[in-house]
């Protein structure tokens, strides 16, 4: 289990799944036209997609700059996604 951890397959997996999650929910709302919008989905699929990414690389000990261009994604995504989503006054 260790290195199943160490390698930084756990995120891989995580990463699948993210995807997978992604799929399944953009599926639904196209079928049905409940849940949230594929449109809504990016922003916060993104951020997350982005944090995996700096784990898997400080988990496997990649140079610290991927760690923070990865950390960095992170923040942008996140707060394109909360601009997206801010109501504004009429």
């Amino acid at each position: 289990m260790a290195e199943f951890f160490a390698s930084g397959r756990v995120i891989d997996l995580i990463l699948v799944l993210l995807l997978v999650e992604g799929v399944l929910l953009a599926i639904v709302h196209r079928r049905t036209g409940r849940g949230i919008a594929p449109a809504d989905l990016a922003g916060f699929l993104l951020s997350g997609l982005f944090l995996m990414l700096a784990v898997r690389a400080a988990l496997v000990g990649a140079w610290w700059g991927w760690v923070s261009l990865c950390l960095t994604a992170a923040l942008l995504t996140h707060l394109a996604d909360l601009r997206h989503r801010w109501k504004r006054p009429n």
